[in-house]
C-alpha cells in the first residue's frame, strides 16, 4: 500500500515541528517540555501498572517499557496506516522518551531526581540488579544517543521527498 499523499506545507510544518523538539533537547537536556512530558509521566506510571500484571519483574521495568510503549504504538498505528507525518512524530516521542529515560538512568547512583510520590528509583534497582550501578552515564548515554538519533532520522525520513530532484508527482512523504 502506497503512503498517503501529504502536502508539501504539512510536511514543512512537521519538520518545523521535530525541529523545535530537536532545538529543546538540545539547549538543556534535563528540559522538562509541557505537556508531553505530564504524558510521558502518566505512561510510565502506568506502565508499572499495566506490566505489573505480570510480574514484580515487569512491574519494575513497566515504567520505562510503558514510557516506550505508548509512542511506539501510535508510530506503528500511523506507519500501518501508511500516514508519513504520524509515524514520523510518534518516532520522534519515543526518541524524546529516551532522552527522559537517560536523564532518569544518568540519576541511578545520585538519586537526586524527584520522583512522583517520592517512590523508590527504578533505574537504581534496575542497574543493581544488574550489577551495572557504575554503568548508569554509559546506559544514559546509549539511551541519548539513541533518542537523538530517532528525532533526527524521523525528520530526515520525512524531509527526503522534500529534496530537489525527488519525484512529488504523488504529492506524498516518506514513500
Amino acid at each position: 500500500m502506497p503512503w498517503r499523499p501529504v502536502p508539501r506545507s504539512h510536511t514543512i510544518a512537521a519538520l518545523i515541528g521535530l525541529g523545535l523538539l530537536a532545538l529543546w533537547m538540545a539547549v538543556d537536556d534535563d528540559a522538562y517540555l509541557r505537556p508531553l512530558d505530564d504524558a510521558n509521566l502518566a505512561f510510565h506510571e502506568a506502565g508499572h501498572q499495566i506490566y505489573g500484571l505480570f510480574g514484580s519483574t515487569l512491574a519494575l521495568y513497566g515504567g520505562t517499557l510503558g514510557q516506550l510503549t505508548f509512542p511506539a504504538v501510535a508510530a506503528a498505528t500511523f506507519f500501518w496506516r501508511r500516514e508519513p507525518i504520524g509515524t514520523a512524530v510518534g518516532l520522534a516521542w519515543f526518541g524524546q522518551n529516551c532522552g527522559n529515560i537517560a536523564r532518569y538512568a544518568a540519576d541511578a547512583r545520585a538519586q537526586a531526581l524527584p520522583l512522583v510520590g517520592g517512590g523508590e528509583h527504578d533505574w537504581f534497582h534496575i542497574l543493581s540488579r544488574w550489577h551495572a550501578l557504575d554503568a548508569d552515564h554509559t546506559v544514559a548515554a546509549v539511551f541519548r544517543l539513541l533518542g537523538w538519533a530517532l528525532v533526527l532520522g524521523s525528520a530526515a525520513w520525512l524531509a527526503w521527498p522534500l529534496r530537489p530532484g525527488a519525484d512529488r508527482a504523488t504529492g506524498s512523504s516518506g514513500s
